[in-house]
């Protein structure tokens, strides 16, 4: 039950958002092994003048970014797995944007079961109910 939000410093556009909906949703489940119909993304639009890094916007650098945060049950995946998201999903974001600039950020939060959950269930109660 992952929880994507990001943030794209670009022209919003509905090709560019079906693609990071796309390849956010596959790399997910293939990689972070979460199931599809559990899997939420929303993704916001910041125009590169409303974006600075070190005090200069994004625009004047020729550059653009990105902010990526995603929620997923703790204890559910290794560190390689999460390296391995990270290094597909920024990789995928500069080949569809171009070049962006390294402050743009992938952050995987890993949230206790009994923290969160979905349809009014925590992922520990799930869990407890779901042992035999």
């Amino acid at each position: 039950m992952p929880f994507l939000r990001v943030t794209v410093s670009a022209e919003q556009s509905q090709e560019t958002t079906s693609k990071i909906i796309s390849f956010l949703t596959e790399h997910t489940v293939s990689l972070l092994e979460k199931r599809v119909e559990l899997t939420s993304v929303a993704i916001e639009y910041l125009l590169p003048t409303h974006w600075a890094i070190g005090g200069t916007t994004l625009a004047k650098q020729g550059k653009v970014a990105f902010h990526l945060e995603i929620k997923i049950t703790d204890g559910t995946n290794l560190k390689k797995n999460k390296a391995a998201f990270i290094r597909k999903v920024y990789s995928e974001f500069e080949t569809l944007l171009g070049p962006i600039h390294s402050a743009s950020y992938i952050v995987v939060h890993d949230v206790r079961a009994d923290a969160w959950g979905f349809g009014g269930e925590t992922q520990e109660f799930r869990y407890v109910h779901a042992c035999p």
